[in-house]
């Protein structure tokens, strides 16, 4: 796996890129020159995290044969500001997911992906306290 990483402006916003040519526009906090007009790094790790467990959970209810028709999930992360690096302490991971679904087949695929299979979350959770919850749109969460 290889990126490049290149500068974009005459201050701190960058283009990443993968071999394939996908990009995504990286950038500082304002308090550095950031504009805004991309998204910050520990950003992208909440993105990547929510991300892998997501292709996880969505390939594993498509192998238990269950209708999922969307997911969309919210990430909060908190950083221990203190400290140098402000590494991510907790991160809480919040499923919203829509489709006739079985609760028993999506706790099964949350947890396996969570706690077992994402590659972001077992390099997170070095660090971090990773928990989750879950709804099925229009419903509530669920532990």
């Amino acid at each position: 796996m290889k990126i490049t990483l290149q500068r974009s402006n005459d201050s701190v916003r960058f283009e990443g890129s993968n071999e394939a040519g996908n990009t995504v526009t990286v950038e500082g906090s304002p308090n550095i020159g950031g504009e805004g007009k991309g998204m910050r790094p520990m950003e992208l790790l909440l993105v990547s995290l929510a991300s892998c467990s997501s292709m996880d959970v969505v390939t594993m209810l498509k192998k238990m044969r269950q209708p999922l028709e969307d997911i969309r999930v919210l990430v909060e992360g908190h950083r221990d500001t203190d400290q140098i690096p402000a590494v991510f302490t907790q991160i809480h991971l919040h499923f919203v997911l829509k489709g006739d679904l079985r609760a028993d087949k999506v706790v099964e695929a949350l947890r396996l992906s969570v706690e077992k299979y994402c590659s972001v979350g077992r390099m997170l959770d070095k660090t971090a306290a990773i928990t989750y919850d879950w709804e099925l749109e229009g419903q509530g969460a669920k532990k």
